[in-house]
C-alpha cells in the first residue's frame, strides 16, 4: 500500500455527531498512520455560535492519528464550498483524499477499504469515486465490492485525476443532460437524483453531492461501492441542516476487512439491478408513506 490518503472531516454544530464519528474512526485500522484534516465551519446565524463553539472544544485535542489539523473556517462558507475548498486543498497536495462529514459511523475497516481503492485504481482513469455507504440490499449473491455510476456522499474517496473534472456550474452540467440520460442518471425514475440536480438550479438545495455524481455520469465515470455497508449515517435524525429524520437508509455496518475488489472496470448489472429494486420499494406502501409523511409534519 503507498503513502496513505489524508482524512477531511468536516464539522459543524453537531458535538455529539461529531464526537461519536470522531471515536470510530480512531478505531479503524490505519486510523494511527493516517493524517486528519478538521475543517469547523462558522456559525451561520447567532443561534449556532454556542454549538460551533462547543464542536471546536471536542476537536480541539483530537489524537489516535498520525497528525491532526484543525481549519477553523472565520466566516459561515456552508457545507458544500466548505467541502469543496477542503477536498481541492487535499488533492492538490496529496493527490487524494478521504471525506467524512460529522454524522458518519464507520467500521474499524473504513480507512483499510478506502486507501487500498485508491491504490488499486490510481491509474484507472474511468474509476472516479469511492463509496463507502450501500443501501440494505437484499441480494447475498452480490461480491464484496462493485462499482456501477453513482456516488454515494456518505464516506467518500477521490484522486486529483477525478475531482478535476468536478464541474460546479449546474447550467454547464443541465446543457448536456437528454430525455435518456436524466433516466439513466435516475435509476430510471426511482430516485430523485434529477429533481435535485433541478432544485439547485431552482436555489432549493445547495448540493455539491449532486453535481459531483453530475460531473461523473456525463463523463462516463464509475463509482466503487461495498455490497456491505461500511459506514452508518446517523444525520437523520432530523439534527442536520440538510437532513430529514428517516429510517429507510439504516444499516448494519461490515465488521470484517474488504478482500475483494473488481479487476473488470464496468458497471456490475446484478448489483444495479438490486438497487433499483432497493430504491422502487424503499418508500413501502401508499399507506406507509402517508404514516411517515404525517409523523415528519408533526415533527417540524
Amino acid at each position: 500500500m503507498q503513502k496513505l490518503a489524508p482524512i477531511a472531516l468536516f464539522v459543524y454544530n453537531r458535538p455529539d455527531h461529531t464526537r461519536r464519528t470522531l471515536t470510530y474512526l480512531q478505531k479503524n485500522v490505519l486510523a494511527d498512520e493516517s493524517r486528519l484534516y478538521i475543517f469547523s465551519d462558522a456559525a451561520k446565524t447567532s443561534a449556532d455560535e454556542d454549538k460551533v463553539d462547543e464542536v471546536r472544544e471536542v476537536i480541539k485535542n483530537v489524537t489516535g492519528f498520525k497528525l491532526v489539523k484543525v481549519i477553523e473556517r472565520k466566516q459561515n462558507m456552508g457545507l458544500a464550498a466548505s467541502i469543496i475548498d477542503g477536498v481541492t486543498q487535499l488533492v492538490a497536495e496529496y493527490g487524494t483524499a478521504i471525506v467524512f462529514e460529522d454524522d458518519l459511523l464507520s467500521s474499524p475497516y473504513t480507512l483499510e477499504y478506502f486507501n487500498e481503492a485508491l491504490t488499486r485504481y490510481a491509474d484507472e482513469e474511468k474509476v472516479m469515486h469511492i463509496g463507502a455507504y450501500m443501501y440494505d440490499l437484499k441480494d447475498r449473491t452480490l461480491p464484496e465490492t462493485f462499482f456501477w455510476r453513482a456516488a454515494t456522499s456518505w464516506g467518500w474517496a477521490t484522486w486529483a485525476r477525478a475531482w478535476k473534472n468536478f464541474e460546479p456550474d449546474v447550467d454547464l452540467l443541465l446543457a448536456q443532460f437528454n430525455k435518456e440520460k436524466i433516466s439513466a442518471f435516475s435509476i430510471q425514475h426511482t430516485m430523485n437524483f434529477w429533481k435535485q440536480i433541478q432544485g439547485f438550479k431552482a436555489g432549493k438545495n445547495n448540493s455539491w453531492a449532486i453535481r459531483w455524481y453530475a460531473s461523473i455520469f456525463l463523463k462516463g465515470g464509475l463509482t466503487l461501492n461495498p455490497s456491505h455497508s461500511l459506514v452508518h449515517n446517523i444525520g437523520n435524525d432530523g439534527s442536520g441542516t440538510h437532513s430529514n429524520n428517516e429510517h429507510m437508509y439504516s444499516v448494519q455496518v461490515a465488521q470484517k476487512p474488504v478482500k475483494q475488489f473488481p479487476d473488470v472496470i464496468a458497471e456490475d448489472a446484478t448489483a444495479y439491478h438490486a438497487i433499483w429494486k432497493f430504491l422502487k420499494h424503499r418508500k413501502g406502501t401508499l399507506w406507509q408513506r402517508v404514516v411517515r409523511f404525517v409523523k415528519q409534519r408533526a415533527r417540524r
